[in-house]
């Protein structure tokens, strides 16, 4: 191999080594922020039997809607179960329903998106028109369409979710290959006899994981709130006591008024896991944008 032509091997995007990605990513106040944020969720998601003090389905009518105090500090609601115990063990409902749904969707998105920015021609053709049938309706309108016509359970919402998630990865894949494929590494992995399986996915799919990684994880607070409506629309996965952030705001609907500290905290914590995503996201696009200072 000549030295021209293996020079023109490596990938063209120029990605900021782990050292350099790791100090930019880090230097911006906001992207510790949303990092924090993001693993407090986790957190409280992995280890809620630590963290709760109470348990999150225990029932005492005598503690009926009690205000926040040193007992409850988060206060109780209307069958007297502790809010914190259960804001917590939420995170369990919502983290596992966006983390999956987004993976699932992402993976077939990018994989489309491959094949097609690839290969082009009437399979192309006939997956973009999916792709913009699908893009045309708003998000919870098919979810709930298909959670109507399967019915309300965790799998059911995760491939709806999953349903509505691929299209745009597969638009973003797709739009880096078709400019990546025309490029000098891959025309000279080509003419080197490389096959088209080993071109896309050992020299093209390498350079399209930046942007996923960054869409996906902006991503995920949309994801999140959409779970959360579903819920909130009592179409959610969640059964009638279990933990879910969507769920708890619907039961506190006639005690807004009344006893504000019911939807208050649900509502805190949707609120922090969607900006700690939202400002990571952020962070991840400005660390591995190799044109910003």
């Amino acid at each position: 191999m000549s030295a021209k032509t293996a020079a023109l091997m490596p990938e063209t995007q120029h990605v900021p080594s782990q050292n350099r990605f790791l100090r930019r990513l880090f230097s911006n106040p906001t992207t510790l922020i949303g990092l924090t944020l993001v693993l407090g969720a986790l957190v409280c998601a992995i280890f809620a039997p630590v963290i709760a003090p109470k348990d999150p389905y225990a029932r005492d009518l005598s503690k009926y809607v009690l205000a926040p105090s040193a007992e409850h500090l988060f206060g109780t609601d209307d069958v007297g179960r502790d809010i914190l115990s259960r804001v917590i063990y939420g995170a369990q409902i919502s983290l596992k329903i966006s983390l999956i749904a987004q993976g699932v969707g992402i993976l077939i998105g990018v994989f489309v998106g491959l094949i097609t920015g690839y290969f082009g021609g009437w399979l192309d053709t006939l997956i973009m028109r999916v792709v913009d049938i699908v893009m045309a309706f708003p998000l919870l309108i098919i979810v709930i369409a298909l959670i109507g016509v399967l019915g309300p359970s965790e799998n059911n919402i995760i491939l709806g979710l999953a349903v509505v998630i691929w299209p745009n990865t597969t638009r973003l894949v797709r739009s880096q290959v078709l400019s990546l494929k025309e490029a000098e590494f891959v025309t000279a992995a080509r003419s080197l006899g490389s096959a088209d399986a080993g071109i896309i996915f050992r020299h093209i799919l390498p350079n399209v994981i930046s942007p996923v990684v960054v869409y996906a994880t902006l991503g995920l607070g949309g994801i999140i709130l959409a779970e959360a409506s579903l819920s909130f629309l009592g179409l959610g996965s969640a059964q009638q006591a279990t933990p879910s952030w969507g769920k708890m705001l619907t039961e506190s609907r006639a005690f807004i008024r009344s006893a504000w500290w019911m939807p208050l905290y649900p509502g805190i914590a949707i609120l922090l896991t969607v900006l700690g995503f939202n400002l990571l996201g952020d962070g991840l696009r400005d660390a591995l944008d190799v044109r910003s200072k």
